[in-house]
């Protein structure tokens, strides 16, 4: 039985959580596909994929324990208790929202809450979440932002969301972050043609270049 201590660690162990947010089920699914092809093994469907539940569900059945499925932009507690219901062991949100923490906490759903200041950051670890997520990181003041606040704040697990490339993921691990929340330059690799060959390419390209910048 996979535990929420496995599912944390699949997390910080690949060091990249997908972020998928797209216009249709039918997109979401395929490219979730895709990435977890190419070596993704931590993912979000965000609740504004029209029928993201059901994309979750597919995704948690075909996947089973291998792939850590879960649910971004859980606004609140009944919306954590569905997605749960429908198969999600990792639950995202934007901003902190205590209630979707404990209800997660209650069915042991890894949770990632978004804050960005330090007074947010501590809220966020005393309210329960598991990883607080730097969002939107790209106004943050980038890997310097992160590295100046965990100078007083170094146990927090600091995960940056928004505008992530290969680019500049070193800076971020560099800086002490756990993770990263990797978005467009995954998902959006197919360029609208259908073609998510290049989505398991990019997804390749992201996790190699995590690797290289953790060593």
């Amino acid at each position: 039985m996979v535990t929420k201590f496995t599912d944390l660690e699949t997390i910080t162990r690949t060091g990249a959580l997908l972020i998928v947010r797209l216009d249709s089920a039918e997109e979401a699914l395929a490219v979730a596909e895709a990435a977890v092809e190419g070596g993704i093994r931590a993912l979000e469907i965000t609740l504004s994929v029209p029928g993201a539940l059901g994309v979750i569900s597919t995704l948690a059945a075909r996947y089973g324990d291998d792939v850590l499925v879960g649910a971004g932009t859980v606004l609140d507690a009944p919306s954590a208790v569905a997605c749960v219901q429908a198969g999600a062991r990792l639950l995202v949100s934007p901003n902190l929202e205590p209630e979707m923490i404990a209800a997660a906490n209650r069915y042991q759903a890894v949770t990632v809450s978004g804050a960005f200041t330090p007074t947010e950051i501590v809220r966020t670890l005393e309210a329960g979440a598991d990883i607080v997520k730097l969002f939107p990181a790209e106004f943050s003041g980038g890997a310097s932002y992160v590295r100046t606040v965990r100078a007083p704040l170094s146990r927090a697990p600091i995960m940056p969301a928004g505008g992530v490339t290969p680019d500049n993921v070193k800076e971020w691990f560099d800086a002490g972050v756990v993770a990263v929340g990797v978005g467009s330059f995954v998902t959006k690799a197919a360029r609208g043609d259908g073609d998510y060959r290049r989505v398991t390419e990019a997804a390749s390209v992201m996790l190699r270049a995590i690797e290289e910048a953790r060593n």
